[in-house]
């Protein structure tokens, strides 16, 4: 191979990666190159040389692809958001119908698999329900805004085009309010000064927002003015909410929470079902999306009054309660006490008597459980404990529907599963992501007879 830094090569684009950028090979050395698209030709300035593969800074685009469009949002080529707003939108479909087929069959080695196309999102912008907003001194002044590509480094945003209008509209006021506040933000390389991070979730059926403000360890006079300000510029707002994250990494949220203003939720409703949601609780971001996900998971469970439905990963219990409707019992754990309380909270409020709540760990609960007929397993990105993939075949049951939005530790799991005795009946990746890269998956296995 004979590359060097600042090189400037032609390269066809044949593929695109995993996370949106576009896959060349130079002399049979892979070059990635983000917002290359495949069977363009492309001029590229070579910006970074591994052992096994080097990336590119796109100069020019020599050969169009003819499913290039022009992106909505006009940062979108600064901005870390959104991946493959570039691309045409059934394009978008199959790549991620692809993304999943190649994880199953590299990873998971499932060789004949058969994989559903993607179901489109009934929304491909301002679908979000959640933004999440950095804060840093700037020598222009205080900027809010997001990261850009491949960097830590915050540009201001004035409209993300994939965030939902009611969220827009007060995360603009917001701003507002927390420039005019005099509340300094923090600055990481220092560990100095207070707002670290705006948090914006909103109830799109309800019309409901929270707000967080996550800040470092230091207190400031100005907070409870700044939370009185929001709830009164925006009555959308039912709380404010501080989160003081210590930290000096760069995760966003720590443990600590305090109600500034208001009430520390906001109330949603799903499949005709009501739910509080609190701050520290894991909600789907496309809320439409989800909800055709959750029908279809019911009509895969086939469930009636003679089931058992174990969510193992619940939340604040949405799919355990909608199961709940149709099964005998429906049985939630999680390991997050505040989303557990909700979950409690949410089986009371939609007056379920069938449900049961457990707070721990998945893999070490299920050792207490038997006699189920349904697992539903949606966890973290990073997939199940091994352990606990073991142990559910003991459960003895009827099938197992697995949701993931990562295709690589879904393709990881699926195989311990079916080498505990399972086969896959159906994968189905549905696009709970519009624009970017990242694809929710929703497969179905029953035991191998």
């Amino acid at each position: 191979m004979n590359l060097s830094l600042d090189q400037q090569i032609d390269l066809d684009v044949r593929s695109l990666g995993s996370s949106g950028e576009g896959v060349g090979t130079y002399e049979g050395f892979i070059v990635f190159v983000e917002g290359a698209l495949p069977d363009e030709r492309i001029r590229v300035s070579i910006s970074e040389i591994k052992k096994k593969y080097a990336r590119g800074k796109l100069l020019f685009v020599l050969r169009r692809s003819p499913h290039r469009v022009t992106p909505t949002c006009p940062i979108f080529e600064k901005c870390g958001g959104c991946q493959l707003m570039h691309l045409n939108y059934p394009m978008q479909l199959t790549t991620k119908h692809q993304t999943v087929l190649n994880a199953l069959q590299r990873i998971g080695h499932f060789k004949e698999i058969v994989v559903d196309p993607c179901v489109s999102s009934p929304q491909q912008l301002s679908y979000r329900n959640k933004i999440q907003l950095p804060v840093v001194l700037n020598p222009e002044g205080v900027t809010v805004g997001l990261y850009a590509r491949q960097s830590h480094t915050v540009i201001p945003v004035e409209h993300c085009y994939i965030h939902g209008e009611q969220g827009e509209k007060v995360s603009k006021k917001i701003i507002t309010l927390l420039k005019k506040s005099g509340i300094p933000p923090y600055q990481e390389s220092l560990g100095e000064g207070i707002i670290r991070h705006l948090l914006i979730k909103t109830a799109v059926k309800t019309k409901e927002v929270l707000v967080i403000l996550v800040t470092s360890g230091h207190q400031h006079p100005a907070l409870p003015a700044l939370a009185k300000a929001i709830k009164a510029a925006c009555p959308e707002v039912k709380g404010v909410v501080q989160n003081i994250n210590r930290s000096r990494l760069n995760t966003i949220l720590g443990n600590e929470w305090h109600t500034l203003e208001g009430v520390p939720y906001i109330q949603e409703t799903i499949c005709d079902k009501s739910f509080r949601i609190s701050p520290s609780a894991f909600s789907q971001v496309n809320p439409a999306q989800a909800e055709s996900i959750y029908k279809y998971i019911l009509k895969l469970a086939e469930l009636d009054d003679t089931k058992t439905f174990l969510d193992a990963f619940c939340g604040v219990g949405v799919m355990a309660i909608l199961a709940a409707s149709q099964a005998k019992l429906s049985i939630g754990i999680e390991c997050v006490p505040q989303a557990i309380e909700d979950a409690r909270h949410n089986a009371q409020l939609n007056e379920l008597t069938n449900c049961l709540f457990y707070c721990d760990q998945a893999e070490s609960k299920i050792h207490a459980l038997k006699n189920i007929d349904v697992v539903f397993l949606n966890p973290p990105r990073k997939g199940c404990e091994e352990s606990l993939l073991r142990k559910i075949k003991e459960l003895k049951a009827q099938s197992i529907i697995y949701m993931s939005c990562d295709p690589a530790t879904l393709a990881r799991d699926l195989k311990i599963l079916v080498e505990e005795g399972y086969k896959i009946e159906s994968v189905t990746p549905f696009d709970m992501f519009p624009q970017t890269s990242h694809v929710e998956c929703v497969v179905k296995l029953v035991p191998n007879a």
